[in-house]
């Protein structure tokens, strides 16, 4: 009688395991099968430029490229800019304005260099499967010195519907 429970507890076993396969490998194959309806925004940051305005206020200008991987259209909803400084503290940014960002550029170009992208702005389409580069520009009430020695600058977009994506800076500061 031992002996019978012993092989119908390890056929038993044997059926599981099966089973768990069966079903890990349906799982795989639905992600991976539906893997372009995750809406989001996958890209790098290209440039950063800094620029103190007083004291104790400074911009930073990110020019950035991102792809949408995703089978449906993301429409920007809104798009931040957020810096962990040295110290730890996190700081989120006011946008500048596109007209103010080009104003910038004319008037700093020693400093800021040459504008090669427009603002990513609220309301923008980024199509299935585009890559765009744009910029963004922010303002921090921290000083140039602050923004410059920063650990992490991260731009977040968000979609009308929800979703939100992340593209970190990975230079390594």
């Amino acid at each position: 009688m031992f002996c019978y429970l012993e092989y119908v507890n390890k056929r038993l076993l044997a059926y599981i395991g099966v089973a768990v396969a069966i079903l890990a490998v349906v799982m795989a194959a639905g992600l991976y099968l539906t893997r372009g309806t995750h809406i989001r925004l996958e890209g790098s940051i290209q440039k950063t430029r800094t620029l103190a305005i007083e004291d104790n206020s400074s911009i930073v200008v990110v020019d950035f490229r991102f792809v949408n991987p995703a089978e449906y259209e993301f429409l920007v909803k809104e798009v931040e800019v957020q810096i962990v400084t040295a110290d730890g503290n996190t700081h989120t940014g006011t946008n500048v304005a596109e007209i103010d960002a080009r104003r910038l550029f004319e008037y700093y170009p020693a400093i800021l260099g040459q504008k090669f992208n427009d603002t990513l702005v609220a309301k923008e389409r980024i199509l299935p499967h585009q890559s765009l580069d744009r910029m963004i520009a922010a303002r921090f009430e921290v000083p140039q010195a602050e923004l410059d020695a920063r650990k992490q600058l991260t731009i977040r977009v968000q979609d009308v519907d929800g979703a939100s994506s992340e593209i970190r800076e990975n230079n390594g500061q």
